[in-house]
């Protein structure tokens, strides 16, 4: 991703890192905007001009972390290659995202939250909800395509990805269990990607 080059753009993505680094450590309740300013190196009037409210501020950020990881899985779908070389390559991205340590402390603040405060997290995963992830519309490209059966590419893409987070996300995020290594992630995708086309895949198509 470029830099912005207007000063003010800068400050914003500025404190959004800064944000991110201060739920994560600190959880939402213990994090100010105080602290955040300070990390991020403005004002907080600064701050407040962005974003009016913490609350604001954390939406943001976990709408910006949610854009990031959807837009490493925005593979086109490809008619010359085969299902399960692409639906492979979107698990394995999926799964090495779900590895990382920062994604999943923020994952594990904005859970808390949601359970502790749902109002609070409600409109942040509406907000979420509106942008079609990768996968949902690589779904969508290969059901027009004929390959995958007909049906909601939301409810495919859901099962597909909830084989993958079973092992290598709710474990990490609600029992403190490390991360796969390498060798189980692989064995992991395959499963997943099997299972999925064994229900969804269209008889006869070479997936």
């Amino acid at each position: 991703m470029s830099t912005p080059t207007r000063l003010t753009d800068r400050k914003r993505l500025a404190i959004l890192a800064a944000a991110a680094e201060q739920f994560r450590t600190l959880g939402y309740e213990a994090a100010s905007m105080d602290s955040i300013a300070a990390v991020a190196g403005v004002s907080k009037r600064t701050v407040y001009n962005h974003f009016p409210s913490k609350d604001d501020l954390f939406g943001e950020m976990l709408v910006q972390l949610f854009a990031r990881s959807a837009a490493d899985l925005d593979l086109p779908y490809r008619k010359d290659q085969g299902l399960r070389e692409q639906l492979t390559q979107l698990m394995t991205i999926k799964i090495e995202g779900l590895a990382d340590q920062d994604f999943l402390d923020l994952a594990r603040v904005a859970i808390g939250e949601a359970m502790h405060a749902p109002e609070r997290v409600r409109p942040i995963v509406a907000r979420m909800n509106e942008r079609e992830e990768g996968v949902t519309g690589w779904i969508r490209a290969a059901q027009l395509d004929g390959k995958l059966k007909p049906g909601d590419p939301v409810f495919a893409a859901t099962l597909l990805q909830g084989q993958i987070k079973t092992m290598a996300f709710w474990p990490q995020v609600a029992m403190g269990a490390p991360p796969l290594a390498p060798e189980l992630r692989a064995q992991v995708v395959e499963a997943a990607v099997s299972m999925f086309l064994s229900y969804f895949g269209q008889p006869g198509q070479g997936a």
